[in-house]
């Protein structure tokens, strides 16, 4: 007789815990250089709580958030690379890049979005006649309740490409976001995901199965802070 397999089934360990991660204000003003943020400003991955090997790790990205009353700055370096990113605008959800969630009213408990949420997804190339143009843009969430409203345009954005890699900086206007009022509310929901075909996915806490591109619960919290 043979019997059946049984399968062990794991929860993945960020999904036990919610995040709560200090974000530092930069003044910076954006310009065609881009912001770059400093060390300080880097943003834990959490999914690596499940690696048991330090050698394993998932050290080929680095998500660095910075906050002021203008808006939201983001910088995400990509090393390891042998081959360029595969990025088209026209296919923006299947390309490398970033995406991120933000929600400007951190509650916890929806499960779907609200008006205050947002996504965005940001390709280090994929733009333009040539494709070879970063890409910047706000994406409306599945599922969502109801969809923000904002006359504030794209996120700006600038990629420089190294040799193992890539380099994106971004900005997140406050007139982009819905509901972005530091003084009153100073914790944001928030999730990030780097896709890349080479190296993988770096997630700040979990991804698939879990729905968190559309279910606020699962995202942390980004605490604004005054440096």
């Amino acid at each position: 007789m043979v019997g059946k397999k049984n399968e062990e089934r794991l929860i993945a360990s960020p999904f036990l815990f919610r995040f709560a991660i200090p974000c530092l204000r930069q003044d910076a003003e954006w310009s065609k250089k881009g912001i770059q943020l400093p060390e300080d400003c880097s943003i834990p991955c959490f999914e690596l709580l499940d690696q048991t090997d330090p050698k394993q790790a998932l050290t080929w990205a680095d998500v660095r958030v910075a906050w002021n009353p203008d808006g939201i700055i983001l910088n995400a370096r990509v090393t390891g690379k042998r081959q360029p990113p595969w990025c088209r605008a026209s296919r923006i959800e299947d390309s490398d890049g970033m995406a991120i969630w933000i929600n400007t009213r951190n509650t916890s408990q929806i499960h779907r979005a609200s008006r205050f949420c947002h996504e965005f997804r940001f390709l280090p190339s994929g733009g333009g006649t040539k494709m070879t143009e970063p890409v910047a843009r706000q994406l409306v969430i599945h599922r969502a309740k109801e969809n923000t409203s904002s006359d504030g345009g794209p996120p700006k954005i600038r990629s420089e490409r190294r040799v193992d890699g890539y380099l994106l900086e971004a900005f997140i206007s406050a007139s982009t976001l819905t509901g972005y009022s530091p003084d009153e509310h100073n914790q944001l929901g928030f999730h990030y995901v780097l896709s890349d075909r080479e190296m993988g996915q770096h997630v700040m806490t979990v991804g698939e199965p879990f729905p968190c591109d559309s279910d606020p619960s699962l995202w942390s919290t980004l605490e604004l802070i005054e440096k």
